[in-house]
């Protein structure tokens, strides 16, 4: 184990400041001349990893595990496992491997999909070393005891259901008419969820065993060298068994549409959702839909997208579009949330802007700009928010490979109008998946947005 005391480590930071400085000034210089440059998957002893290198002065490390709710085999043990992440090893406590990360600078994270499980650590580039070591060590190495999962975990657990919104439960209720099981499950159980039959530290220490093998786990850097990864990577994820004795739930998705309406009292929601793009299958008509539907990301300015000028008619409600790409199957969904009668309205609106592209309806100077927004989404997919890590990952588990960066781009180039009406126009006459949580009183049926379910 790697271990520094606190007076060395101050030494070493004085000593190193004039090189870290030099390193990010060739990190912006990298950056500028390669804004695109995609991860390169490899192998080492047995893990798949994958890695790009602008040769900046911090590093972003995660472990993406095969682990999300989809594969859970009972309610609960996904966010269960999520929550034991950087608890008591056989090697560390809790609070040591908290004061050893704060005394180095990093930031430790811990969530989870509906595919994957992520241990992510975020660094200074040269403890690589010890990130790789600790994340490991968590994998394979905790104790998932009794005191810390009726202390702590059970505890989060409770707090994270008692948050959830008409938002988040319309996008469950919409997952599960459109896929079922599976991919249908949702992303948190519900407070009315009886978990307590299900889940406790024996149950999520069985699930860690099945989920935490290498070959249901990929490693993604962004900010680490190929070379610095297989000299780490190697050494510290020998203990990681290479296969368990039990199996995970792998069944293919298959899409079924439906709908689901469910009565709560407070904010309003609706979500109506289409089949849309997997995870490494090229579909840019679908990048440039979630365009055309994005919010402003400009101040006093309502937007340009169908759905910013439905909601800037309808004071009340918000709405934005999303892709949520998964491993064999995606969803694509617009979300509308807020007051009851402007939600319903902005329903309306959004599947008439629907039809409207279907028939031909968009112009060309709205389809640059949609275009020129899902070029940015897609760039800064991994440096704001991190997903194209998880992205990475995911590919890796399902036998792909990550984005190539620079043919996407290439193809959402190639997307014209009449592309984009033919994509509208599959969606409208397939079955769509629509969830409404809240007033049902005044909440839409799909029948009365005309919609098919």
């Amino acid at each position: 184990m790697i271990s520094r005391s606190a007076l060395t480590r101050g030494s070493q930071l004085a000593l190193r400041r004039p090189a870290a400085a030099k390193a990010a000034q060739r990190g912006f210089a990298a950056a500028a001349a390669s804004p695109a440059a995609s991860y390169e998957p490899t192998t080492i002893a047995g893990v798949k990893v994958a890695s790009r290198d602008d040769s900046g002065p911090t590093t972003r490390l995660a472990v993406v595990a095969k682990a999300g709710t989809r594969y859970e085999p009972l309610p609960g043990l996904t966010v269960g496992l999520e929550e034991f992440a950087f608890k008591n090893t056989n090697k560390r406590t809790a609070l040591r491997i908290v004061r050893e990360s704060e005394l180095l600078g990093g930031q430790l994270q811990a969530y989870h999909t509906r595919e994957a499980v992520v241990l992510q650590a975020s660094f200074l580039r040269e403890d690589l070393p010890y990130f790789t070591e600790l994340l490991a060590e968590v994998i394979s190495e905790t104790k998932y005891t009794t005191h810390e999962f009726h202390e702590l975990v059970e505890n989060c657990i409770h707090e994270k259901q008692a948050k959830l919104d008409s938002a988040a439960i319309a996008l469950d209720a919409a997952h599960n008419v459109a896929f079922h099981s599976g991919l249908g499950s949702p992303l948190y159980p519900t407070v009315d969820t009886p978990t307590s039959s299900y889940l406790n530290e024996n149950s999520v220490a069985a699930f860690a065993n099945v989920a935490y093998n290498k070959a249901n786990i990929a490693v993604v850097a962004d900010g680490a060298s190929q070379a610095g990864l297989e000299k780490w990577v190697e050494p510290f994820f020998k203990g990681v068994p290479a296969t368990s004795s039990g199996n995970l739930n792998t069944a293919a998705s298959k899409y079924f549409g439906g709908e689901q309406r469910v009565a709560k009292n407070g904010k309003n929601a609706i979500v109506i959702a289409f089949p849309g793009a997997s995870l490494g299958v090229p579909h840019p008509e679908t990048s440039v839909l979630v365009g055309l539907g994005g919010v402003s990301n400009i101040k006093w300015s309502p937007g340009f997208s169908l759905l910013a000028k439905a909601t800037a008619a309808n004071p009340g409600a918000e709405a934005f579009a999303h892709n949520y790409a998964y491993s064999d199957a995606g969803l694509l969904a617009i979300q509308i949330s807020g007051k009851g009668a402007a939600v319903g309205k902005v329903a309306v609106e959004a599947v008439k802007g629907l039809k409207a592209i279907a028939a031909g309806g968009v112009s060309k100077e709205d389809l640059t700009k949609a275009i020129a927004k899902a070029k940015f989404n897609l760039l800064s997919a991994s440096e704001v928010s991190g997903t194209g890590l998880v992205h990475a990952g995911a590919n890796l588990l399902a036998g792909g490979k990550p984005i190539q960066v620079a043919e996407t781009l290439k193809a959402l180039e190639g997307v014209t109008a009449e592309k984009l009406q033919a994509a509208a126009k599959k969606l409208l006459e397939g079955k769509a998946s629509v969830s409404a949580v809240g007033d049902l009183h005044v909440l839409p049926y799909a029948e009365d947005l005309g919609l098919k379910v």
